[in-house]
């Protein structure tokens, strides 16, 4: 069996998605283990001599000015859990759910939390034995951390709430009984130690820019298809151009589109038919590369969180310190992920203006809307409608969630993130990307058949290839969406860039 080893400290993107995506197994290294334990320890001592310790002997949020004796401090975590279950609306996806777990067990293995050995180890079973708590996907401020959609995964632990195991939405308690694991009961500092952190919205986050820098290669191919469907000029990749102004995903994305059309018998040099192309052709190394770079300081700071402690207070066992900071604020995710949605959104824009000019008589020497018999039939006139439409929420929703904020708990919290409203909305901007590259990739294919399909590039013709495999040329007006969620179906599977990169080499 498949596993990966986790310490709170070398967890990477690609390891995060054997574990959400392909099952992988977790366990906690040997040393984690001991720092767990020493931490515990000194949460004990705490406990035992009846010091006052935010979270530990106190309420929480404004109430942490109010003592907890030794004899209430199981009741109190029990309470801070099932009141702060206060998630709405549909449920998390059931990775981004798994993503969730292992980035909370994983925060909790660093050592500075205080938890139990055993506590954690029931975290841990559930995500190996596949019990995933039903998480509402609002309810989050994204400071003091996921602490409503957080709570509902604790109550599973707890035998309370509900989850899903083996497709089956079950009581937790039930989910629990199935799949042999113990349900729990938590003491001092353990319900703050499970909720108090950014795992939400960085499993929502890691997953889309995991997705979004495969889509980035993925619209340079589908890019590289409509180059040859208008004969584009390729002097504009020329790698002189990009090292002199030396953005690396710009570099990156020329090198892309001329590794991908080498040998091409349908694109153009200077002066050939024209000078040079629109924008949406001549700037796509500087445009899809902007979001590259941008894709590339996210997944950093995804991997910095990923392996971060972020609960409150932190158990400094080495010195016995408990401090209470800020590190459940998600900020520099709320930012990173606004950042990520702007950059998705801008590969979606360009992709529809490259539509436009396939279907559009004015701008290119095609049929109207790509229709063998225009008039009779529409061809793929509504299909840039649908794309215009997609960019058009895309742009709405790119509006920055982690500008705003607003006070809780009595204005004790009185700046918060919004950090997993910017994830969510991250995600949903991708999938509108997702089924507008879609749209072009279907367009691409068929002006490239109207034109007369000539050699294509040695990227191209693979691509071109897997799309025909599943969808003839158009040669009468048919039930486009069907078409288009074909196309999107083959880019979610990344059939065409696997193929690409076992054939070409890795793209960049």
């Amino acid at each position: 069996m498949k596993k990966i080893l986790i310490d709170g400290n070398s967890l990477n993107l690609e390891e995060f998605i054997n574990v959400v995506r392909k099952g992988y197994k977790v366990k906690l290294t040997e040393d984690a283990v001991e720092k767990v334990n020493k931490a515990r320890h000194v949460v004990d001592e705490f406990v035992e001599d009846e010091r006052v310790v935010y979270g530990i002997t106190t309420g929480f949020g404004k109430f942490s000015d109010v003592s907890i004796s030794k004899e209430e401090t199981k009741i109190l975590q029990k309470n801070l859990i099932v009141s702060h279950a206060c998630g709405v609306g549909k449920p998390l996806e059931q990775e981004i759910v798994r993503g969730i777990m292992l980035l909370r067990a994983n925060a909790l293995a660093k050592g500075y939390s205080g938890i139990r050995l055993s506590t954690l180890n029931t975290l841990i079973d559930m995500l190996n034995e596949g019990v995933h708590p039903l998480i509402p996907e609002k309810g989050s401020l994204g400071a003091s951390g996921d602490l409503a959609p957080l709570s509902h995964m604790v109550l599973v632990m707890l035998g309370e709430g509900e989850a899903y195991y083996k497709g089956e939405l079950l009581s937790g308690k039930e989910a629990m009984d199935r799949a042999g694991i113990p349900t729990i009961e938590l003491t001092s500092k353990e319900g703050l130690a499970l909720i108090n952190g950014t795992q939400v919205m960085t499993s929502i986050g890691a997953l889309t820019v995991y997705d979004g820098i495969n889509l980035s290669k993925i619209a340079d191919i589908i890019a590289a298809l409509t180059i040859e469907a208008l004969n584009g000029v390729v002097d504009a990749y020329d790698s002189r151009v990009h090292n002199i102004r030396p953005h690396q995903g710009q570099i990156n994305s020329a090198q892309n589109l001329l590794h991908l059309l080498e040998l091409s018998e349908m694109t153009t040099r200077q002066g050939e038919i024209r000078v040079q192309d629109a924008y949406s052709l001549r700037c796509i190394p500087q445009i899809h590369g902007g979001s590259k770079d941008a894709l590339k300081y996210v997944e950093d700071k995804v991997n910095i969180e990923m392996n971060s402690a972020t609960d409150n207070p932190l158990i400094f066992e080495d010195t016995q310190d408990v401090i209470s900071g800020g590190n459940f604020h998600g900020q520099p995710m709320a930012l990173s992920f606004d950042f990520l949605g702007i950059a998705l959104s801008e590969l979606a824009n360009i992709s529809e203006r490259r539509i436009e000019r396939l279907v559009n008589p004015a701008l290119s020497d095609l049929p109207a809307f790509l229709a063998k018999n225009g008039g009779l039939n529409s061809g793929f006139m509504i299909v840039q409608y649908s794309a215009a439409a997609l960019v058009s929420e895309n742009k709405v929703l790119a509006h920055p969630a982690s500008v705003d904020s607003i006070p809780s708990s009595a204005n004790q919290e009185d700046h918060v993130s919004m950090g997993t409203i910017a994830a969510r909305k991250a995600r949903e901007i991708l999938e509108n990307t997702r089924k507008v590259l879609a749209m072009e990739l279907l367009t691409a294919c068929q002006a490239i058949d109207l034109r007369g399909k000539k050699g294509l590039g040695k990227g191209t013709e693979i691509a071109y290839n897997i799309v025909r495999d599943h969808l003839t040329t158009i040669e009468e007006d048919k039930i486009m969406y069907k078409e288009m969620n074909a196309c999107e179906e083959i880019i979610k599977s990344n059939e065409i860039l696997d193929e690409i990169e076992i054939k070409l080499g890795r793209l960049l």
